[in-house]
């Protein structure tokens, strides 16, 4: 599938886009993101391995569109605890004795 990111024309497919991705750590998910295979990795680390161009030359939006037309699932927010659920920062407060409450 032909797609511009950055104004560049690419050629991608869905196996190509795999094979690119095969064996990349995914960073951490702080906004929109992209799930390769079985992991979740956030669109602009996607984008960057892809086109190999610096994350700031191209928005994310360039890259959610083409990842979605190649039948990619893409999400718009990274994945939140459950209410009520332990997060690092609970966890950790909790193992040196601080209380944090759920709502901070």
């Amino acid at each position: 599938m032909r797609c511009v990111i950055a104004r560049y024309p690419f050629e991608l497919t869905k196996d190509g886009v795999l094979a690119s991705m095969k064996g990349v750590t995914p960073e951490v998910v702080t906004g929109e993101s992209v799930t390769v295979g079985r992991h979740r990795y956030p669109v602009k680390q996607v984008g960057q391995v892809v086109t190999r161009q610096d994350r700031r030359d191209f928005t994310s939006g360039e890259v959610v569109r083409a990842m979605t037309r190649l039948g990619f699932t893409c999400h718009e927010y990274p994945e939140t605890t459950p209410v009520g659920g332990s997060t690092p920062l609970h966890t950790a407060s909790a193992l040196l004795g601080g209380i944090v409450s759920p709502e901070a």
